[in-house]
């Protein structure tokens, strides 16, 4: 599933926003933890959270200490 040829977290990342738009993580709804997709992928827990900073900055996802993060509600409309 991910190339490791390539830059990692960049894969990771549209995987993560894949199954966001796709529904898997709905809105409202918490996100896996940094170490459960750490270990599905098999990475470091920086290099998922490099890839969640990145849908933090989209607005996919919103992340409050000590809850976690969760799909934000309303999600953003998708790029075209």
């Amino acid at each position: 599933m991910i190339d490791r040829t390539q830059p990692v977290y960049p894969q990771i990342r549209e995987i993560l926003r894949a199954r966001i738009r796709a529904g898997e993580y709905a809105p409202g709804t918490g996100m896996p933890s940094v170490l459960v997709v750490a270990a599905e992928f098999d990475v470091a827990a920086s290099t998922v959270q490099r890839a969640m900073a990145d849908l933090r900055a989209d607005g996919l996802i919103i992340t409050w200490s000590g809850r976690g993060s969760h799909v934000a509600d309303p999600l953003p409309p998708a790029e075209a």
